[in-house]
């Protein structure tokens, strides 16, 4: 009784978690909220949720939605002029975002294993939306790097220079951001899970 109610928890989350990544997609500024020369990515977020709160596996699986469905918008529905030269290429679109879950389901197991659990739920935010960021803009500045140039209007030379200035003002507040939601969320989410 006690392992078919875990299941249709984790089935349960595991849903709700894929419907936000989806509508996080749709609806304007609930994914991505423009700031002032920057937006911020939030859907980072809810990979990152469901790879504490479900393991790894499921944050893979939730962060491949995200990905498929920015890979599938590329074609469709581009939401920049370079968004269908890079995220046309499913290395740049979903792997990055498969990898969320994976770092930072791990980075939480080790951490809970250590009784360092809110530790973990940090340090798991922070390193799912890292590798988000440095994921996809270096294999932007790696595999596209004369488009890149084109599109940002600058000179080759100054493109990973200008990439590690994206890194710091949107990388850094969707890290804190992460950082901070994912302990917030997680906690109860875990604790409910244990009920």
């Amino acid at each position: 009784m006690m392992q078919r109610r875990s299941n249709a928890y984790h089935i349960s989350v595991l849903a709700v978690l894929m419907a936000i990544v989806i509508i996080q997609n749709i609806v304007p500024f609930f994914g991505y909220i423009p700031l002032p020369g920057l937006s911020i990515t939030t859907i980072h977020v809810t990979v990152i949720i469901a790879a504490v709160v479900l393991g790894p596996r499921d944050g893979a699986i939730v962060g491949g939605i995200w990905g498929i469905i920015d890979w599938i918008r590329a074609f469709v529905a581009p939401t920049s002029a370079l968004a269908p030269i890079v995220f046309t290429n499913p290395l740049i679109s979903v792997v990055p975002r498969i990898l969320i879950g994976v770092v930072a389901g791990w980075i939480f197991i080790w951490f809970q294993k250590r009784q360092h659990r809110t530790l973990g739920f940090t340090l798991a935010g922070v390193a799912g939306a890292f590798t988000n960021t440095i994921l996809v803009l270096g294999l932007i500045g790696l595999l596209y790097s004369h488009q890149a140039a084109g599109f940002y209007q600058i000179n080759l030379s100054k493109l990973m220079p200008y990439l590690l200035a994206v890194v710091a003002s949107n990388g850094v507040p969707e890290a804190i951001l992460a950082g901070i939601l994912t302990p917030l969320i997680g906690t109860p989410l875990l604790r409910f899970k244990k009920a």
